[in-house]
């Protein structure tokens, strides 16, 4: 939502809002426990995005963040060199330092090795201190583990969807995969597009834009409806807790770190509140129970990402 216009809405105007939001996570934050900021170069126009973290951050203490950043793995950039060339503009944008953790953004139809390649470069050259890939399945996730530890570099982390609306990794194999490998699991949605803040609860009461049509189909059956009076349940036995922080919440349950956004101090403020309290078992299987019975959300099947390596017939996206 940082520099997103089409899908978010983002307006160059908030961006004072955005920075008061940067200050109170960074506020918040220690050399032994800092925040991490998600980012990635196609993030509004020109790498806006990346353009806001690197302004945000001249006068920050560097060893209270941690930033991450995404290469665009688009038809026409197939080779090693681009993700090298990529990551370059990323680091100049985001200030000039090493990126965090730089990741492959989603699968292509083809040349993905190459792409693990690029990655190896970036950590080679310094330009990166940790890589890791977004949107990989179990095969993927295997097959770029074994390319990188070929050359004694860790595949951090495989940053996933992942919610009380989205519970496909949790089915398929991809959560646990990642685990026996030691790849950490980065939740990217874990408020599902907002629709698990509460702050959209009924057919009248709906995002604009493309997100319209997905509140449309969820409130068409019972079952949305059902989830949220649950979650609203399990928020009134945490002292002031709000449906965001349940969710949050949940997703830390399932061995992820959730990423959700912020575009307003409030919203920070409460994504942080989750980090105050856990769910207890009960509640786990509650919200279990609740988020299996919705089928309304999006399915893996409408995902635009490549499902397969056409050269190689790797399967590359599942879930």
């Amino acid at each position: 939502a940082w520099g997103d216009s089409f899908f978010w809405g983002y307006d160059k105007k908030d961006d004072d809002e955005l920075r008061k939001v940067f200050d109170y996570a960074v506020e918040r934050s220690s050399p032994s426990s800092p925040v991490l900021f998600d980012t990635a170069e196609i993030y509004g126009l020109f790498g806006r995005s990346e353009t806001l973290l690197g302004d945000f951050g001249k006068t920050t203490d560097q060893d209270k963040v941690i930033i991450a950043s995404k290469f665009a793995a688009l038809p026409f950039r197939t080779k090693a060199q681009d993700v090298v060339k990529a990551c370059e503009a990323s680091v100049k944008r985001l200030g000039g330092k090493p990126i965090d953790l730089y990741q492959i953004h989603f699968p292509n139809a083809w040349n993905n090795a190459e792409y693990w390649d690029g990655l190896a470069m970036c950590y080679e050259k310094g330009l990166v201190k940790a890589v890791g890939v977004s949107n990989y399945g179990v095969d993927a996730v295997k097959a770029c583990h074994a390319a990188l530890a070929q050359r004694g570099i860790p595949l951090t982390s495989n940053q996933i969807q992942l919610s009380l609306l989205y519970r496909w990794p949790l089915e398929n194999g991809l959560i646990e995969t990642c685990q026996e490998l030691g790849v950490d699991v980065l939740a990217y949605s874990p408020l599902a597009l907002g629709f698990l803040t509460g702050k959209y609860d009924s057919p009248q009461h709906l995002p604009t834009g493309p997100r319209k049509a997905l509140g449309e189909e969820l409130f068409a059956t019972p079952d949305f409806t059902n989830l949220l009076s649950v979650m609203n349940e399990v928020a009134s036995h945490h002292n002031g807790a709000t449906k965001s922080q349940v969710a949050l919440n949940w997703t830390r349950s399932k061995h992820a770190i959730p990423i959700p956004g912020a575009r307003t101090l409030k919203q920070v403020q409460q994504n942080y509140g989750a980090l105050e309290w856990t769910l207890t078992q009960e509640e786990m299987k509650q919200l279990d129970e609740a988020s299996a019975k919705v089928t309304s959300f999006v399915k893996p099947g409408k995902s635009p990402f490549p499902k397969k390596d056409i050269n190689t017939g790797l399967k590359m996206f599942d879930s």
